[in-house]
């Protein structure tokens, strides 16, 4: 049975399609380019990369628990290139700074990070075209500034002078216009 025949669990927006970054790039960080290329080219070019160049691993990297929760769909999703989850795009966590939203999810869930953020955004194309639309979290990614340790930032996207723009930014820091995305596993 396919992860799309079950019934969406709670907290849930919808089901996402998104590939194993492994089959993207040989490395997290170049996958995310790949992904930042391609909204920049589908929004044509109504796009901004403050952390262009700063994406290799000193840089970049996916948390703990959201590796084991991709790891664990793709067992659970053998032989497929693309996962099938379960995810909701902030709105349950808006407001809250990222370090609260890791937090409160619970074991089944987990912060998405810029890659699946990326995709989600490149297969829908209505979020993030209005300065009112909520920015999202990456709260599966931890972000260090200067390439020397402490993660203490997470990605970002959000809409701002016409373009979707990506950064980093603090992982305390919260603001309602923000909301961390999130997957959800079986358990």
């Amino acid at each position: 049975m396919c992860s799309s025949d079950l019934d969406l669990p709670p907290n849930a927006e919808g089901w996402f399609a998104i590939p194993r970054w492994e089959k993207i790039a040989p490395t997290y960080g170049e996958a995310v380019q790949k992904v930042l290329d391609l909204i920049k080219q589908t929004r044509n070019g109504a796009f901004y990369n403050y952390r262009e160049g700063q994406l290799g691993p000193q840089y970049l990297r996916q948390s703990q628990k959201s590796a084991k929760a991709f790891q664990k769909l793709g067992d659970e999703q053998k032989d497929h290139d693309i996962l099938v989850v379960s995810a909701q795009f902030g709105l349950r966590h808006r407001g809250r700074s990222v370090r609260r939203a890791r937090e409160v999810m619970n074991a089944s869930e987990f912060g998405l990070g810029a890659f699946a953020i990326g995709i989600m955004i490149l297969t829908h194309q209505e979020r993030l075209q209005h300065y009112d639309d909520l920015w999202i979290d990456c709260a599966g990614d931890e972000f260090a500034p200067v390439a020397a340790g402490g993660f203490s930032l997470s990605p970002y996207f959000r809409f701002r002078d016409g373009r979707v723009k990506f950064g980093a930014y603090w992982v305390g820091g919260a603001d309602g216009r923000y909301g961390s995305a999130s997957g959800l596993v079986s358990q």
